[in-house]
């Protein structure tokens, strides 16, 4: 990031924190957090039951489902439905001239696979849907997000007037309302002809086989109503019921946008069915025909035998906004969509220790205000310095350190 990015940043930040203050501290609030805090360990301690318990949620509610061990199957499983989908309804030839449209939602789960470039990197088109993302798709080059919930939080309306200006041919003036409605429009164009959506979800209840996404912009509505919907979800993300999942739901919202709901809370349980003539089911109806859930793992039932904390986290952003060092450095403090000293400690375990090394391990100060700001209290100053502890057995830290060790030893400064 540039100054003017970090900036801007900074300013995004403030109020986010200054509109939540005045909640936090409600009863409500605090019960809600406790409620939380014991539905994400319940869900971490209990992660094999729960994914049995969904696997027949699924097949019950008429769900299809497949796991993926890593990125690059998550990344061929949404490849080989899309293409089959789109075959099988439209008999599509698959070219240039006629790519697959693929209407996409924010995702920090397919953000860490890199949905994106992949499918495009097959020539298919896939529009992001939620405006903070379609502004960094429109950017193009430096498009990595500022927040999980506000990707383009590092932009001021001027920097973005003239990304979606470039981006869509037009001359969009710095208002904040004009830019919206021109990329609503190129949006709600481009995907006249889409029928595949692609979102994550922000969890999943494996007693009812239900997912549960949260939004405010109305966009998953839209995806939700495609031909074929592809749900990527981590198996963290799993938890007992419904009413756990929008417990989860209400404290991301609050702790995300400092209001104590969204605008949206959409729960699918399966394709669009109808019974109502003579209560005779039938299927089909206005949404998705096919819903398909991809399970991914990536590297996390590794990450709850060593650092199960750290996948409590519920997405919110909060660890990131309090942050001296992300405050001072931006996203270069993290790892691909996951931000911040949570993002480096877990890119251990989605890559390997030399990637969390040089996504930020020794970037931390260790001050623990990521802690205090999180609503789940998560340890991550704790983590980062036991896995500091571990790469240094393991010869994995910043070559300059060798030098600092030296100068110490020769000088007694590291200078």
């Amino acid at each position: 990031m540039n100054e003017n990015e970090l900036k801007a940043m900074r300013n995004s930040f403030k109020t986010v924190y200054d509109k939540r203050k005045g909640i936090l501290n409600d009863p409500q609030v605090k019960n809600l957090q406790e409620k939380v805090i014991n539905i994400r360990k319940d869900s971490i301690d209990n992660n094999p039951e729960l994914i049995e318990s969904l696997k027949k949620s699924f097949d019950r509610n008429d769900i299809d489902y497949a796991f993926a061990s890593n990125d690059e199957e998550a990344r061929k499983l949404i490849q080989d439905i899309i293409i089959s989908e789109s075959d099988e309804n439209d008999n599509i030839n698959f070219d240039d001239s006629n790519p697959i449209v693929v209407a996409k939602s924010k995702s920090n789960t397919l953000g860490e696979i890199s949905a994106s470039n992949f499918l495009k990197s097959k020539g298919m088109d896939v529009v992001e849907t939620d405006l903070g993302d379609r502004i960094l798709q429109l950017k193009g080059k430096d498009n990595k997000p500022a927040h999980p919930t506000g990707p383009a939080s590092h932009l001021n309306v001027e920097a973005i007037s003239d990304i979606v200006s470039k981006g869509l041919g037009k001359d969009i003036p710095p208002n904040p309302k004009d830019i919206m409605d021109a990329v609503k429009k190129d949006i709600l164009i481009r995907l006249s002809d889409a029928k595949i959506g692609l979102s994550g979800a922000n969890a999943v209840a494996s007693e009812d086989g239900s997912l549960v996404f949260i939004h405010n912009e109305g966009n998953i509505s839209l995806i939700s109503l495609m031909k074929t919907h592809i749900v990527v979800v981590g198996i963290e993300k799993i938890v007992r019921t419904i009413e756990d999942a929008i417990s989860i739901a209400k404290l991301e919202t609050i702790y995300a946008t400092g209001s104590k709901v969204t605008s949206y809370i959409n729960i699918v349980s399966g394709p669009s069915k109808t019974a109502d003539i003579e209560k005779k089911l039938l299927k089909n109806m206005y949404g998705a025909e096919k819903v398909f859930v991809i399970i991914l793992d990536n590297g996390r039932s590794e990450a709850i035998k060593s650092i199960g904390e750290c996948l409590y986290c519920i997405g919110c952003g909060s660890c990131i906004v309090t942050c001296p060092v992300y405050n001072a450095i931006g996203n270069d403090f993290g790892f691909n969509n996951y931000l911040g000293g949570r993002g480096v400690a877990m890119s251990k375990f989605i890559q390997n220790t030399e990637t969390s090394v040089s996504s930020g391990l020794y970037k931390c100060t260790l001050c623990g205000l990521c802690k205090i700001s999180c609503p789940v209290t998560i340890s991550t100053s704790e983590i980062i310095e036991n896995l500091r502890a571990e790469t240094h057995k393991e010869g994995l830290y910043p070559k300059k350190h060798d030098k600092f060790k030296e100068n110490i030893k020769n000088k007694g400064s590291p200078y």
